[in-house]
């Protein structure tokens, strides 16, 4: 076993576990599916971790041609839900002796310069949000091995897909409104041309549709609490008739509703219930706590890593959308009785 300052050896590792080199070899590579078994790779990587052993992957990566190096394109960092699937991949990454460099597409969507002298030359692969899809043929990230989230199965390049179950998210929101009573809505969209903000209108016009006596209207807006707050005011002002509810496709969103409401000498939800959609740090910290939908961000990115390993090894990526859950909280409320 390696001493004092000495870094720890594969050879150290294989005696603390009672293994070949080899079997350290294909354990700490992600090749022991089928070789060794499951009990004694994770004896492996408990002795690995033990002695505190890191892989040469410099010298590897040499032999392999291979940089182990991920791209996670994502729209620009505005909230901390894109951190958040930043964590999951890279979390997954670390696992299997992959980095994840981060590379926030310029102003969340179009084109954007490549963060390499050659990406397909530094790069074994790329994880992509679909609001950030654009910026692919700039880094000829299109290219590289490649996995989509938040985007259409039937339109990404060919690419696998990772999908939350927004539409569900959507019914969720929708359902419990149609219970406490709305009937006329507004939509306060997301301004952005984007197939996860598509499904949300779609489903919302569907679900609506289905129940008799309700309106909808929509009014668009960037993600960004002031310009949230003015489509919000101005909606307000000349919809007829009034909405009890106000459905925003993000909790920045409903923030800027939430002020619109107030300026106007209106309460929320006593006069109006406002809900939002990503269950963001934000949701808890105005006044009332907004209800909204949960996206386990981390799940998401964990399973974009997942699936671009799969195509990685030439295996299929595990199929289903990630289920996402409703959270009441004091944002909404029967309507006023008129």
């Amino acid at each position: 076993m390696a001493t004092g300052s000495t870094r720890p050896t594969s050879r150290d590792v294989a005696q603390a576990a009672g293994v070949s080199q080899a079997a350290v070899s294909l354990v700490l590579g992600d090749k022991w599916r089928g070789r060794v078994s499951a009990t004694t790779a994770e004896r492996v990587r408990e002795a690995a971790r033990r002695l505190g052993y890191r892989p040469n992957l410099a010298a590897r990566n040499l032999r392999l041609g291979h940089t182990r190096t991920v791209l996670l394109v994502v729209p620009a960092l505005t909230t901390e839900f894109f951190a958040g699937v930043y964590t999951g991949a890279a979390r997954i990454a670390a696992r299997h002796g992959f980095g994840v460099v981060l590379y926030p597409s310029p102003e969340g969507i179009g084109p954007a310069r490549d963060p390499f002298a050659s990406a397909q030359a530094a790069l074994d692969g790329v994880i992509a949000s679909s609001m950030a899809a654009d910026a692919l043929t700039g880094i000829r990230g299109d290219q590289l091995p490649l996995v989509m989230l938040d985007s259409d199965p039937t339109g990404s390049l060919g690419a696998a897909t990772v999908n939350l179950d927004i539409a569900d998210g959507v019914r969720q929101i929708t359902d419990h409104l149609l219970g406490l009573g709305h009937r006329h809505f507004l939509h306060l969209a997301a301004d952005i041309p984007s197939w996860t903000f598509d499904v949300r209108a779609r489903e919302l016009t569907t679900r609506l549709a289905a129940a008799p006596g309700t309106t909808l209207r929509t009014a668009r807006a960037p993600i960004a609490i002031d310009e949230a707050r003015t489509a919000t005011a101005d909606a307000l002002a000349t919809h007829h008739p009034h909405p009890t509810a106000i459905i925003c496709d993000d909790d920045k969103l409903a923030a800027g509703a939430y002020k619109a409401i107030r300026r106007l000498g209106l309460r929320v939800p006593d006069d109006i219930s406002v809900t939002g959609l990503d269950d963001l740090a934000l949701a808890t910290a105005i006044d009332p706590e907004l209800t909204t939908v949960r996206l386990d961000a981390e799940l998401f990115g964990e399973r974009g890593m997942q699936a671009l390993l799969a195509v990685l090894e030439g295996r299929t990526p595990e199929e289903g959308d990630i289920p996402v859950q409703l959270v009441v909280r004091g944002s909404t409320a029967p309507p006023r009785a008129s």
